[in-house]
Parts: structure tokens; sequence; C-alpha cells
């Protein structure tokens, strides 16, 4: 075991064996192995946005065995998905790379301004899959922000008491903010240390902009002179807001855009602090050689 993955394992000293054991293993394993840093396909947007908008760019995305060969054959961390996708190829890729159970989903059949995802799956099905996480979606600035907040309390304990560490997509959504204010800095780095404080053990958010949303926070921001310029400024408070540090934050690689848009963005995570990029569309929605010559130079970023 690498010094620093021992550094990462020791703020998390309140856990049990079995959450750091997993948490090792997922620092342990693909291409970025022994650096603490992460990158992650995950594969939940078929439920998110429908098979079609998902997997029409790339056909052979329909097929759940499909994302299983892409983690595994480009060297990723893990692999995150909703039961459906991970129950299809859990025995056949056994042992072969982490899984990260997605337990609670929404669809995008129904609008809704203030949305809550449903629970659709368990900490037992996590166990019966041999996954190494769960995963789970809140939602801050939802008007039903609290009762997710309650739900996933329940959830990360059993989690915990079974040794599974929980990965926890922080997503601000809903009619407390504007749409700018979904990505800005100060809403993003407030939605990070809400996880946290949940319990999170990786917390993921997505990069955030220089917009300040709320008029109390810009005043903070102002007067301590937080620097918000570049990417990288951004990220480095995210990352700051998260315990100073001491917990695991890694970016969304959000909609689908060109190689060089998406590597520069890597570039300014990797030097604003940040452990990685959990990268679903801008993966699985290339034709695999593409898939796998992004995601190689992305893991060349983090390890450099």
């Amino acid at each position: 075991m690498s010094d620093r993955v021992r550094e990462i394992l020791s703020w998390y000293a309140g856990d049990n064996a079995g959450v750091l054991n997993n948490l090792a293993r997922l620092m342990n394993t693909g291409k970025l192995a022994g650096t603490g840093k992460f990158v992650i396909l995950p594969v939940d947007q078929g439920f998110e946005h429908g098979p079609a908008r998902s997997f029409a760019p790339n056909p052979s995305g329909y097929d759940p065995r499909y994302h299983f060969e892409l983690a595994i054959d480009s060297g990723c961390n893990a692999y995150a998905a909703p039961l459906g996708f991970l129950e299809a190829g859990a025995v056949e890729f056994a042992g072969r790379i982490p899984t990260i159970l997605k337990v609670n989903s929404s669809d995008s059949l129904m609008s809704s301004e203030d949305p809550c995802s449903a629970i659709t799956a368990s900490v037992k099905d996590a166990l019966r899959l041999g996954c190494s996480a769960i995963g789970f979606t809140i939602y801050p600035g939802s008007k039903l922000r609290n009762e997710m907040y309650q739900g996933i309390r329940e959830i990360i304990a059993e989690a915990r008491s079974v040794g599974l560490p929980t990965v926890m997509w922080s997503y601000p959504r809903g009619s407390g903010l504007s749409k700018v204010g979904e990505t800005a800095i100060d809403v993003v780095a407030y939605a990070a240390h809400i996880a946290c404080q949940l319990g999170a053990h990786i917390v993921k958010v997505k990069p955030p902009t220089g917009d300040l949303e709320q008029k109390e926070a810009k005043k903070a921001y102002e007067k301590a002179g937080i620097k918000v310029d570049t990417l990288a400024d951004r990220v480095r408070h995210v990352v700051q807001s998260s315990f100073n540090g001491r917990r695991i934050v890694i970016f969304s690689g959000g909609a689908a855009k060109g190689d060089a848009e998406i590597l520069e963005e890597v570039q300014q995570i990797h030097a604003g602090g940040g452990f990685g990029s959990i990268m679903g569309r801008n993966a699985f929605q290339r034709s695999k050689p593409d898939a796998l010559n992004l995601l190689k130079k992305t893991m060349e970023i983090y390890n450099s």
C-alpha cells in the first residue's frame, strides 16, 4: 500500500475495517492504483435520461456488459450503475473491477421543479452483488431535500455497519436555486460540504462556475478574498470546503463535449487538487477505441 493511500485512509479513522478495506480496494485498482486519484465510469444515465438519449450515439452501450468491459479495459478504479445493469454482469465480471451500486434513481418522464429520487436498491443488494460501495444522489436546493438527507443517513449507517463506504452524488437542483445557481461556486462548495456532513466517504459534484448565487455567501467570499477566477481555483475551494481536503472529492464529466475541452477541464481539476473524475457520457457515448484513448489521457493527467 502506498503512503498516499495510507494517508487518505487515516482521514476515515472513525470507520470500521470493512469500510477502510473497500476504500483501499477502490484506490488500489486500475491504472491509478496507489496514487489516491480516481477515474470512475458511471452508467446511470439510461434510468435517468432514457435509453436512446444515453446509448444511441454508441449502440454498444445498450448491452450492460459493454460498460463492465469498458471500465476494465480502460483501467478505471470502479464501475457504478443501478441495480439492473450490475445484476446483468456481476457474475460474469466478478472480481475484475470494484462496483458501486447506485441505490436511488429517478426518471425524466415527468419533470419536477423539486426532484427527489426513489430508493431503487438496497444495501443487501450491494452485498449480494459483491459491490465495494453504494452510491446515492441528493439534491440540495429541492424542497424535498430534508427527506433525502434523512433517508440517506439510515442507508449510510446500514452500509457502514457491513463495511461498505458511500459515494454521494451531491447535485444542487430545485426551486430554491436558479439554473445558473446549480453550478455556482458557493452552491457547489456548500453541496460538497453537506455531503461530507451526512457521512459520505466520496463526494461527487459538478465542476463549479465562477458565479455566486447567494447574497450572503457573496459577501463572505468577497470579504475573505476567496479566489474563484479559474476552474483550478474553484476546485481548490470545493476541496477545502470538504473538511479541508480530508474527504475524497471527484468531479463529474457533465454533458457530451470534445476531447480537448474535457482534457482541459481535467487539467484544471488536477491543478486544483481534485481527486479525479467520474466520466459517463463522455466515455460510453464514444466508440470504444475513442473512449479508451480519452480515458487513457485522463488517467495520464491525474498520474502526472
